[in-house]
């Protein structure tokens, strides 16, 4: 069976995330390469192994988590559709069976806010753990002078975790940001969409969803 390990190797998926981190760069937009899918696949496998979730989903989950956003290679615009396509015909040339590798399109096709939702767990789990990642290393602006809301929001967050709690069927993203650098409000003025999709995610998966903010809870 292919392992998340395999895919790390596969030269061509390597490429493509190189490929899209610098299209997104010159665009002007946060890391999207390296750095943050090994983080959405750590992610999202714990989320479905901290629920008791089979060990091959909780595998399913990390592989979705490190190739969804493949598809900033080709354009922002659609990335989740064309990184979904690209995702599926790479996992069945690595050899993996074309359920599971279904199962891996269709969550890299729902994870963008503008056109998906939950669909699976796999797919829950992987929105839940791309939209958590909000932090200011992912920010590839370095002339603080010239930033926009995006790279300032995720400028002042300074840390973000993602929690599960089973025994209360709930999961809360924690936030510490810096309010000097960002209000609150500017927050949810840009994320309001994605902390919906987050929870919708959840109710997928049987949970809850809360939002803590500076240590006040704000969803």
């Amino acid at each position: 069976m292919i392992t998340l390990e395999d895919v790390k190797k596969n030269e061509e998926v390597n490429t493509l995330l190189r490929l899209a981190q610098q299209q997104l760069e010159i665009r002007g937009f946060t890391e999207h390469s390296f750095r943050h899918v090994s983080r959405t696949a750590k992610t999202a496998g714990l989320i479905l192994q901290k629920l008791k979730h089979d060990d091959r989903d909780v595998e399913l989950a990390r592989i979705a988590g490190y190739l969804h956003d493949i598809g900033n290679a080709i354009n922002r615009t659609d990335h989740a559709i064309t990184g979904a396509y690209m995702a599926y015909r790479i996992l069945t040339g690595m050899g993996m069976g074309y359920h599971e590798a279904g199962i891996i399109m269709q969550a890299i096709g729902n994870h963008d806010e503008g056109s998906g939702t939950a669909v699976s767990n796999v797919s829950a789990a992987l929105i839940l753990a791309d939209k958590s990642d909000v932090h200011r290393s992912r920010v590839t602006n370095r002339d603080i002078s010239t930033f926009d809301i995006h790279d300032r929001v995720n400028y002042a967050v300074v840390k973000s975790e993602l929690l599960v709690d089973p025994e209360n069927r709930k999961t809360i993203l924690e936030l510490e940001i810096d309010t000097v650098i960002c209000p609150v409000m500017d927050y949810f003025e840009i994320f309001l969409d994605r902390m919906k999709m987050n929870r919708r995610a959840a109710e997928f998966l049987g949970l809850k969803f809360e939002l803590v903010i500076n240590k006040t809870q704000l969803l």
